[in-house]
């Protein structure tokens, strides 16, 4: 039995980003601590107020994760049964499953031919009378193409879990719809110590439904107006995410410089017909929260890669329409042949800003080395 080494280079680095910011994050959590203001409060708005400034909207709503941000977006809207929602085929299951919490019906589109993202043509022949929303994800970081979609008579809402800081044009993601749905997991470009979320919206009626929706609906005092949960950003996970999103843009921009140099150095491979690699859209700024090649030799390289100490991840392994949990809705296989064809090809491989320029070099060979060795049939 051969022995897998431990992993050296890893695709996020929670603990690290606490190592760095130790000093602030301590007095952060210990603010929070002695001032026994444990729900919402002083420390949620402060993050709520500093993040809608960063994004460039009138209002910020903090929630307890990125899958809830989608959840409590939807229920604002007043989207429920015989509803339906226009999404992509191709994300973490979060997006779709919000949409069946809320008891609508999700209709998948295929992704675009050259990246990740919902086909702007399919998006738009999708939209029928009984669509209440669309909901478009910046996969990867990179922002969908609403441009191409053009308007649309019905709500937009961005699923930017993975895309916080990413820009089309001037203008962030989040501020591009009627609302916007944030994570802040912890491998997230901006992740908190747990599991956190927030929506914007420049809609004020939105934002004081949103903020109902998040405490069970409540108008006031054991008054409960409409459908909602128990979905609260917790302080200590803002007052983390204070101290991290001063530091927001220079990751991103460590993560694009990582990612170019991987870009770089895999061209070759792409040449060759051997890879696809990403790539950033003109006139659009990637956060990279993923650098997701495309071979179909997608297995050997992790496993070849796993050799070396460098970690992968297949995200995601198949299409949302075609998972159990959809039943009489699931599809079956050839309905979105693009999204189908990535899920069997994607690996995501490191690029995160606590890498070393020398971790990102060592990436790049190893993924070199793979393919020279297959060529050689040593692999």
């Amino acid at each position: 039995m051969t022995d897998v080494p431990p992993i050296r280079i890893s695709l996020a680095d929670p603990a690290g980003e606490y190592r760095l910011l130790k000093d602030d994050l301590d007095a952060a959590v210990g603010r929070v601590m002695a001032s026994g203001r444990y729900i919402l409060g002083p420390e949620v708005e402060a993050f709520e107020k500093e993040t809608a400034e960063y994004l460039g909207v009138a209002h910020a709503c903090g929630v307890s994760s990125g899958t809830d941000a989608i959840q409590a977006a939807l229920l604002a809207l007043g989207i429920g049964p015989g509803d339906e929602v226009v999404t992509g085929a191709f994300s973490f299951f979060a997006t779709a499953g919000a949409i069946l919490r809320v008891g609508a019906t999700p209709v998948f589109v295929d992704i675009e031919k050259s990246g990740f993202n919902a086909d702007p043509a399919a998006v738009r022949d999708a939209v029928g009378e009984r669509t209440r929303a669309v909901l478009l994800v910046h996969l990867f970081g990179q922002p969908v193409d609403v441009e191409a979609i053009g308007d649309l008579d019905v709500p937009v809402i961005e699923d930017a879990a993975q895309a916080f800081g990413a820009e089309l044009g001037e203008r962030k993601v989040g501020g591009l719809g009627s609302m916007g749905c944030f994570s802040f997991f912890p491998a997230k470009p901006l992740g908190c110590a747990g599991d956190g979320g927030l929506v914007s919206t420049d809609d004020s009626e939105l934002a004081a439904i949103l903020g109902s929706v998040r405490k069970h609906g409540a108008v006031g005092k054991n008054l409960h107006a409409r459908p909602g949960g128990n979905f609260r950003l917790d302080p200590l996970q803002a007052a983390v995410l204070r101290v991290k999103l001063q530091r927001i843009d220079g990751w991103i921009a460590t993560r694009r410089r990582y990612a170019e140099l991987l870009r770089q150095r895999l061209a070759p491979l792409e040449a060759e017909g051997q890879t696809t690699l990403p790539f950033e859209r003109p006139g659009t700024t990637c956060t990279w929260a993923q650098f997701v090649i495309r071979t179909q030799r997608r297995d050997d390289l992790r496993t070849f890669l796993g050799g070396r100490g460098i970690a992968s991840e297949v995200y995601y392994p198949m299409p949302m329409p075609m998972q159990e949990v959809m039943g009489t809705l699931r599809s079956k296989e050839g309905a979105f042949p693009e999204a189908e064809r990535a899920a069997g090809e994607v690996l995501a491989i490191p690029v995160h800003p606590l890498l070393a320029p020398s971790d990102v070099e060592e990436v790049a060979q190893a993924v070199l080395d793979f393919h020279e060795d297959r060529g050689r049939g040593e692999a």
